[in-house]
């Protein structure tokens, strides 16, 4: 089903071709002066060179051959060669019934296509921070828009699960506990199955370790030979490393699921170790990769470059690879295992050198093919009201579990409030459950819907808000349409093969246009990977009905074909609404 805009494109070209003139990129858009009229269109203005005539002579042409269309209700001509329109209630209404009755809401699927979307996950045996948030928020929504529009979406963590921080790790255990047996290299047999260590104690040594190293190069020298043996198989630390593992994943899972974040691939650094030889040589035989400075590096700067970018370092000068080797040789296993069209990977916004490096180095090398697209989507910081790092009331470190904990605790409070004063109608038993799943939307959506490579304040009273452009909002308008649904049905009134049908109202009709955006909203944020335009669609579609509902009595009207027709509307309007929830990662409840 072709999108609104694309059939009134298609309208108004052949307008242009009966009046004699040929306009192939002839575009409808909505108005930018919804006050003047609901849709317009400026092709005639660079026409006028061509034809030899005013833009308004031209406009005055095309507007002349619309006098009887279907389509529009108001076609005119206005200076200086503006054409401005408006639609017919009835071609709105027919539009959105075959919305109603189709799938994906005449979503027009794309060609199948395979996206891995690169979480850029977090280190292993760290706890998961505020940090985390955006890339495991954006990257859930950015995943599911693929989905929806049909391609095969694939989610990798990519944990850091190979690097210094190991080292570190193994060798602060090897102080604290040096009689454990993965330290003993006569050694033979099997090791423990239990861990030596919990994720508690796991995350009081990491920090620890990692300050040490930055104070003593002794011990950062220690921590990085325990990294390179552990990189080379040493059976007690890759068994010790099997352990952090563990325990660090299944916190991580559990974090991961109260943010309803999930993975269809759990791999890691480690994942493509056994690929780099092969990858270094593959590297140097190509001619590619040459020896700078100790190491191992492919040039990668081009002569339009303003700015200096340095080669992509392959080997370190002790032959220890770096991230962008595991990156590398990442995109080599994804080309030989799934043939992606698109890789899409999620970071500080920081990191676009790193990326801009890693990307030239794969595309140079033919370790990534041109039909492959790569995007990296930088974002920007979590900050406090004060406009410094986000911090939890207790002013403490900022951990992810800690800020799901505080807006849940802030969701239920303002839930048990509004339901005192019988603003809500969520029973007791149902408060704590619905209080989870408004806390959800509230965090998610304060994410989303600022532009990924924005920072942003993290300001609880404003996300949890009912009012204004939030999650809690956006789920209250939901349930507003739930609940008329319900009472509608409880009435006797059946959903199934309504219509909208008769002259609409102004608001009915500016609500019938909002409905009529969603593909072209979703298409949007699917080109773009910018969850940011679903939250903006939704905000209006939520405005729209309201204003809506409180112009309409539509379970007082005694017209029961009326009725229906506005059931109608609304029907398609809550669903909508709840496939946007759905894409931005959250769900929408029963009550509010």
């Amino acid at each position: 089903m072709k999108s609104l805009i694309e059939l009134l494109s298609e309208e108004i070209r052949k307008s242009f071709e009966a009046a004699g003139f040929e306009a192939p990129d002839a575009k409808v858009t909505v108005s930018a002066r919804p006050d003047l009229c609901e849709y317009q269109c400026n092709a005639a203005m660079p026409l006028a060179g061509r034809y030899k005539k005013t833009p308004l002579d031209i406009a005055e042409a095309v507007v002349s051959g619309l006098g009887d269309s279907p389509v529009f209700s108001r076609a005119e001509a206005v200076r200086p060669g503006f054409i401005n329109l408006d639609l017919k209630g009835s071609y709105l209404q027919e539009y959105i019934n075959e919305m109603a009755e189709s799938d994906s809401f005449g979503l027009e699927k794309q060609e199948e296509k395979t996206v891995i979307v690169d979480y850029g996950g977090p280190n292993v045996a760290k706890p998961l921070h505020v940090g985390h948030l955006r890339s495991a928020v954006i990257g859930e929504s950015v995943k599911r828009i693929c989905a929806y529009v049909g391609c095969r979406a694939i989610g990798d963590i990519h944990m850091g699960d190979w690097g210094l921080q190991m080292g570190l790790i193994i060798h602060e255990l090897s102080l604290r506990k040096p009689e454990l047996p993965y330290f003993d290299p006569e050694k033979t047999g099997g090791y423990p199955e239990e861990a030596p260590f919990t994720i508690g104690e796991l995350e009081e040594i990491y920090p620890s370790a990692s300050a040490k190293s930055k104070a003593d190069e002794a011990y950062r020298s220690e921590a990085m030979k325990a990294t390179l043996e552990l990189q080379e198989g040493r059976a007690g630390y890759r068994a010790l490393w099997q352990h952090i593992m563990n325990v660090s994943v299944a916190d991580m899972k559990k974090n991961y699921d109260a943010l309803d974040v999930h993975f269809e691939l759990w791999n890691g650094e480690s994942t493509v170790q056994d690929l780099i030889p092969g990858m270094v040589q593959y590297l140097k035989d190509g001619g590619w990769a040459h020896m700078s400075e100790g190491a191992l590096v492919v040039d990668v700067a081009e002569e339009t470059d303003k700015k200096q970018l340095p080669p992509c370092i392959i080997l370190k000068s002790d032959g220890a690879s770096l991230y962008n080797t595991t990156d590398l040789a990442t995109l080599m296993d994804r080309e030989s295992k799934y043939s992606p069209d698109r890789i899409i990977y999620l970071t500080d916004k920081r990191q676009n050198m790193y990326f801009e490096q890693v990307f030239r180095c794969a595309r140079k090398t033919r370790i990534t093919p041109d039909r492959t697209e790569l995007v990296h989507i930088g974002f920007g910081t979590v900050n406090g009201n004060d406009g410094g790092p986000y911090k939890t009331r207790e002013g403490g470190g900022p951990r992810l579990e800690n800020l799901i904990s505080e807006i849940n605790e802030e969701m239920l409070r303002k839930i048990r409030e509004s339901n005192e004063r019988k603003e809500l109608s969520v029973t007791p038993e149902e408060e704590a459950k619905t209080s989870e799943i408004v806390a959800l939307a509230a965090i998610k959506y304060g994410d989303l819907s600022n532009q990924a490579s924005k920072d942003y304040i993290f300001d609880t009273d404003k996300f949890t808000s009912f009012e204004g452009d939030t999650g809690p909002y956006i789920l209250y308008t939901a349930v507003r349409i739930k609940s008329i649904i319900r009472k509608y049905q409880e009435d006797g009134g059946v959903t199934s093969g309504l219509r909208c049908a008769g002259e609409p109202t102004p608001s009915e009709k500016k609500l019938m246009m909002c409905v009529t955006g969603f593909s072209a909203a979703v298409m949007s944020a699917f080109n773009e990977c910018a969850p940011h335009r679903i939250c903006a669609y939704a905000y209006e579609l939520s405005n729209a009905m309201n204003a809506f509902y409180h112009e309409n009595r539509i379970l007082g009207i005694d017209d029961r074909e009326r009725q229906k027709s506005l059931i109608a509307l609304i029907d398609v309007t809550g669903r909508i609404l709840e496939t946007c929830a759905g894409l931005l990662g959250f769900s929408v409840p029963e009550r509010m």
